[in-house]
């Protein structure tokens, strides 16, 4: 199924007065504050956020897992999905696989149907966190951290594979994570493993072509209780910085212990030149996985105003971070919960590109803590919602994209084409 232009179009005609002027008080307001709104609009047609191949289906617990129907059951599949998404919200230009997941069997029919969509291929991500039924060895005890030279061998010679599938593919990154740990006390040597995983990664980085990163992602706990090896963002710093320039962190915003600070911890990452990759999702207690922006908005908020302010004055030093939605949709149909997301995320961005920073540095150098709570607090608090559907309109997208993907029943044509019972490949 495809979103055709004609019915958008026929979508916005109808909405189009009531956004005009809700878009021009809104620019109006703006522009007494020496906001340049145009700026901010080509800022957000260009910001593009990955879909992972993998949230384009129904989610699950550790107690069950409940089909929506019509779910994706091949890649071509997800990338129609992916198609539906990106021609609703003009935000969703890339995707990444995760590979065994999804292979691509004809590499170039893949990309020439990603191109038709306008769609990219993102990160690849490598998988050492599952047994697949023609591997050797076995990864319950771990992978690149494994005590046996051979699993780990056979660890860092799929994360090879990945890189060649992503070369064929066009992604120029790779994104590491690990479920390596111990569950109880005693189970692991903290050192040896480490070393285990520092070596491994060294080895995967020396193979990377030379416009390629390497993201290494972390995570407190889960699957591991007692620890992990790749447990926080310095153990991170410390792996990316034993391989070399083109390795790097990756964020992922689940992947931290509760009011963990991380808006600090990227502000860091970004110093450093360390930041390579972000994932979204939000969460109450852990790595809950849920809508972007459904629990903290303000935390999001204050996330970006750290990132554009640090991506801004790299003045294009390195690149910019990869961006991914990285989501688990258990109870709403993984389509709409994906426009969600994208909706949350822009707007946090948005909001921050609204802030002063010169006047919030000012008032920093002056210890002038109101001024600065203000300043933030004046720019989240600001309903930027008119400048994303404007940005939208002009890159052809939907004004109301969730609006639209319901009154064509989207869904419903879904599950015509794929049945009830069809179920996502990988989860």
């Amino acid at each position: 199924m495809r979103i055709e232009k004609s019915v958008i179009a026929a979508h916005n005609e109808k909405e189009l007065e009531s956004h005009r002027e809700q878009f021009s008080f809104l620019g109006s307001q703006l522009e007494k504050k020496n906001v340049n709104t145009e700026q901010i609009i080509q800022k957000l047609i260009d910001f593009q956020i990955a879909i992972p191949s993998w949230a384009l289906g129904a989610g699950a617990t550790r107690f069950g897992r409940f089909s929506i129907g019509g779910e994706p059951s091949t890649l071509a599949d997800k990338i129609n999905d992916v198609g539906i998404i990106h021609a609703l919200t003009k935000a969703a230009g890339a995707i990444s696989l995760h590979i065994p997941w999804d292979i691509p069997e004809d590499t170039e029919a893949i990309k020439e149907l990603a191109a038709t969509y306008d769609i990219v291929f993102d990160a690849v991500n490598s998988n050492t966190f599952q047994d697949q039924a023609d591997q050797e060895y076995s990864y319950k005890f771990g992978s690149l951290s494994h005590v046996d030279e051979r699993v780990r061998r056979q660890a860092i010679t799929h994360n090879l594979k990945v890189i060649e599938y992503g070369k064929a593919l066009g992604s120029t990154s790779i994104t590491v994570w690990l479920a390596d740990g111990a569950s109880f006390p005693g189970q692991a040597n903290f050192r040896i493993a480490l070393q285990h995983v520092q070596a491994s990664l060294q080895e995967i980085h020396a193979a990377l072509p030379d416009d390629w990163r390497m993201l290494i992602e972390y995570k407190p706990y889960e699957p591991n209780f007692y620890s992990m090896v790749i447990p926080d963002w310095g153990t991170s710093l410390l792996l990316a910085e034993g391989c070399g320039e083109k390795a790097s962190c990756l964020v992922d915003l689940g992947h931290h212990l509760p009011n963990t600070n991380i808006e600090q911890i990227v502000a860091t990452l970004l110093m450093k030149g360390k930041l390579g990759g972000f994932h979204f999702n939000d969460s109450k207690y852990g790595d809950d996985d849920l809508t972007v922006g459904s629990i903290r908005p303000y935390q999001l908020f204050l996330i970006f105003n750290e990132l554009v302010a640090g991506i801004d004055k790299s003045n294009g030093s390195y690149p910019p971070p990869a961006w991914m939605i990285d989501a688990s949709h258990n109870l709403k149909d993984p389509l709409e919960d994906l426009i969600q997301s994208l909706e949350g995320i822009r707007i946090a961005y948005v909001q921050a590109m609204l802030i002063n920073h010169a006047e919030l540095e000012s008032a920093q150098q002056e210890y002038n803590v109101v001024v600065c709570q203000q300043i933030l607090q004046d720019a989240f608090r600001t309903d930027v919602r008119p400048i994303i559907r404007e940005a939208r309109l002009r890159a052809g997208g939907s004004i109301s994209p969730l609006d639209l993907y319901r009154e064509a029943d989207t869904r419903g044509h879904l599950i015509k084409e794929r049945g009830m019972k069809s179920i996502a490949s990988g989860l």
